[in-house]
């Protein structure tokens, strides 16, 4: 009997074993029915696991003999979930964050300048929600470099009419504060470059029409966190040329495998990463890869984008160890542009780091040379930051902005998808190289201005009409975004200080024929073939709309904005309160196809959570 039995039981064992492994998919949401990011996805009993990605999706393959998944993520209340026979599963979870689950979580927040000292924070805003992502590690500020921003203050048109500045389509800020926010931490105020953190969204401007790759767009509102005071949102809107007609690329991976990318978020995700650039390649494409640790080497010679397989067993084979020489890299991987350049393509490295040179050309200054010599011979630079601790954005910022290239910040492998394959041809691909912008605001309606961001991307106004002067590029379909806070005339503002009318100037009365005109929006620019500039401009009229009426792109990137002055505590942020810029962010959603608005809301509840400060302040 006792041996029948245990025959049954091998049969019935092996009939189950028989049963396939499958696919659980789902979304994760909050009470608000809002998606949440970062929560880890595990299954019980097993050490298998996944993450939700921005729009709080999931997709994970579990065994026949998996019974349930849990979901976890600080903040929230932890969820266990029995599996049925459904192979989606949507999960609601709820907030909860109390002071005694803090101290469980052992969370120790380091003190910043003019910021009340975290662990504090959470004592005062038990109450409020908060979305750490998975296991927080602290970021050891201090061993990384940001490049000092001096915030823009507010100019007198009487004094100073015009303002000029390079155009900025980097993103990287963005996706490193979010870096931040996830692990816990309110990030360093020179970290937010406020005009990274509004371009990194995608706006629905007009695409151009006319003989130029670049259309403008502008309009007027009230600030919401400065009574009195309005906001000019100005728009740039690249062409967008379709994939299919694309000019052939020649590119080069120059890749960091020194000892300092051996982390889970530096090199494995760079291979990862650029895995989702291979696959977007045409067989006209050639692709090259250089390594650098210790010393450079060729790992893969110039290959055919058809060679998939090929490429990517190049990235496999990749291991991180030995010290860091970029120089020697950028010099190899130049080399390897220019032996195969592409008279009509589009001839680019593309650099993955840490940003931690520290062997070889490791002088800022010979690096840019170099870089900037190549530029010139129509070879561009474009750099992928991976990484936390020792993080150099001060180095990798500056050499981008030298190379004719964009910078951005991967922090996982949403990221990576987002630069990679929704924004292929501008990541890669540019229509208008050394675009400039230069505003003259009429001293008829409006009394002083203060360009918001942008501080390491301002030009002299004699160096708008100088084409030997480098700015930033516009790739296919790229949006530039930039807002300016202006006091109208006659407004009395704390901001304006008392400065006596210029002695030898024009009366600030309206010139005739344009006495309706606010400013002028000048735009140059060079075709990515050409040395020669190409002018056109915008005349804005003095009319403001209600902000409710205004459009949806106004409203969502001066959301941005006010969140940027709050992280960075400046002092022109008035009565901006997180819960403000969450109220007026959700109410411009729009299609929000792939989540990024969402998510950014829910990065303002985190820092809402941490910052208590700027909330008390106001209550």
């Amino acid at each position: 009997m006792k041996t029948r039995v245990i025959i049954l039981l091998a049969v019935f064992l092996s009939a189950f074993a028989l049963l396939p492994d499958r696919i659980i998919k789902g979304t994760v949401t909050d009470g608000s029915n809002l998606p949440v990011a970062g929560v880890n996805v595990t299954i019980q009993g097993s050490g298998a696991s996944t993450v939700t990605d921005h729009g709080g999706r999931f997709s994970i393959q579990v065994s026949k003999l998996a019974r349930a998944l849990m979901f976890k993520k600080i903040g929230y209340k932890t969820l266990t979930m029995p599996l049925t026979s459904d192979s989606v599963l949507n999960v609601i979870l709820t907030h909860t964050l109390r002071t005694e689950e803090i101290a469980d979580q052992e969370l120790v927040h380091p003190s910043q300048p003019g910021r009340v000292e975290k662990s504090l924070v959470f004592n005062r805003v038990a109450a409020a929600p908060s979305t750490f992502s998975g296991t927080v590690t602290q970021i050891p500020v201090a061993t990384e470099s940001y490049k000092p921003i001096n915030e823009n203050g507010f100019l007198s048109v009487g004094q100073q009419p015009v303002t000029t500045f390079s155009v900025d389509v980097d993103r990287a800020a963005y996706s490193n504060v979010r870096r931040f926010l996830n692990n816990g931490q309110m990030p360093p105020e020179d970290a937010v470059r406020i005009e990274e953190m509004i371009n990194y969204f995608d706006y629905d401007y007009p695409q151009p029409t006319g003989e130029h790759p670049l259309a403008i767009t502008a309009e007027t509102t009230d600030s919401p966190w400065n009574p009195g005071l309005k906001l000019v949102h100005i728009g740039l809107q690249a062409k967008t040329v379709s994939t299919e007609n694309l000019p052939a690329s020649n590119l080069v991976f120059l890749i960091d495998v020194s000892g300092s990318m051996s982390d889970p978020n530096k090199l494995p995700l760079l291979k990862q990463a650029f895995k989702l650039l291979v696959d977007q390649l045409r067989a006209e494409d050639k692709i090259s890869i250089v390594t650098y640790a210790g010393s450079a080497g060729l790992v893969l010679p110039p290959t055919a984008g058809s060679e998939k397989k090929v490429i990517k067993d190049a990235l496999d084979k990749l291991e991180a160890g030995g010290s860091t020489a970029g120089g020697e890299g950028i010099e190899l991987a130049y080399d390897l542009a220019r032996k195969y350049f592409l008279p009509k393509g589009n001839n680019r490295v593309i650099l993955a780091t840490d940003g931690d040179f520290n062997v070889g050309i490791s002088n800022e200054s010979e690096l840019q040379k170099l870089i900037e010599e190549k530029r010139r011979a129509g070879i561009f630079l474009s750099i992928m930051g991976f990484g936390m601790g020792n993080y150099k954005d001060s180095h990798v910022e500056t050499l981008a902005d030298k190379g004719n290239g964009n910078y951005a910040y991967i922090d996982n492998i949403q990221e990576a998808r987002k630069e990679f394959v929704q924004e292929f041809g501008g990541t890669l691909f540019t229509v208008a190289k050394d675009v400039k912008i230069q505003i003259e605001f009429n001293p008829g309606y409006v009394q002083a201005y203060r360009l918001i961001g942008y501080e390491n991307r301002a030009l002299r106004n004699d160096e708008f009409n100088d084409d030997k002067k480098d700015a930033g590029d516009m790739g296919s379909g790229h949006i530039v975004t930039a807002i300016y806070e202006i006091v109208p005339k006659d407004v009395h503002s704390s901001y304006t200080g008392a400065t006596h009318p210029l002695k030898y100037q024009q009366n600030n009365a309206n010139t005739t024929g344009n006495g309706d005109e606010m400013m002028t929006v000048k735009v140059r620019y060079k075709k990515p073939e050409s040395e020669k500039s190409i002018l056109f401009d915008l005349p804005v009229k003095a009319t403001s709309v209600a902000f409710e009426k205004c459009s949806e792109n106004l409203r969502f990137a001066s959301a941005v904005a006010e969140f940027g002055l709050l992280l960075r505590g400046s002092e022109y942020k008035g009565k901006a309160t997180y819960a403000d810029v969450i109220q007026r962010a959700r109410g411009a959603f729009g299609k929000d196809n792939e989540g990024y608005r969402s998510e950014f809301v829910q990065l303002v509840k985190t820092a809402q959570s941490l910052d208590g400060s700027q909330e008390t302040a106001h209550k």
